[in-house]
């Protein structure tokens, strides 16, 4: 399975749910299948969109959004690990970290991470996420179904083919534009 694969099956299960997802190749996909004002793009951050989702979860506890997904890559989640401890640490129950793990950085030429050799869902696992994972788009939407109900934080570690959609425009909407877009969806809420 390919990422525009994959992110097209999370495109079904998030059309009333806050995503935040990571900069890059990812961004520029799913912008690409459904540009809509609840995604947060985060364009030159990499490795936060962790952070960032994890914080959206806290400030919408006791809210009737039952999920706060966000979409990382491999290469983002090694660039800071500590959003699997700061997320089984705090326990925010309606944070989704959706890996998308193509065990190279997709942007930067296909160089290697170091996932072929260390789990990211062993280590989501040893610090309290539920953890999940699919390799097939059927998989993918029957584990993602269930990783979307409520129960703390969520960890679905989807393994992906390398390799980057062609003809996939860049996304060069300003950022400051994307983030008020994004909040004003959640007012809205």
């Amino acid at each position: 399975m390919r990422r525009i694969d994959a992110l097209q099956v999370l495109v079904e299960g998030t059309a009333d749910l806050p995503v935040v997802v990571t900069c890059a190749a990812t961004s520029r996909e799913l912008a690409a299948i459904a540009d809509r004002p609840n995604h947060l793009y985060l364009l030159d951050s990499m490795g936060l969109a962790g952070s960032v989702a994890t914080g959206v979860a806290l400030g919408l506890a006791g809210s009737a959004i039952p999920r706060v997904v966000a979409i990382e890559g491999d290469g983002s989640l090694f660039m800071n690990p500590n959003v699997l401890a700061t997320g089984g640490y705090l326990r925010p129950d309606k944070l989704l970290l959706v890996l998308l793990d193509n065990a190279v950085y997709g942007s930067t030429g296909d160089l290697p991470t170091y996932s072929a050799r260390i789990d990211l869902g062993a280590l989501a696992a040893a610090a309290g996420w539920s953890v999940r994972q699919a390799a097939d788009p059927r998989t993918l939407r029957a584990e993602f179904a269930k990783a979307l109900e409520p129960g703390g934080p969520a960890f679905l570690h989807v393994r992906i083919e390398p390799g980057n959609a062609s003809g996939v425009p860049k996304l060069l909407e300003d950022p400051v534009v994307i983030g008020r877009r994004f909040r004003d969806w959640l007012a809205s809420r």
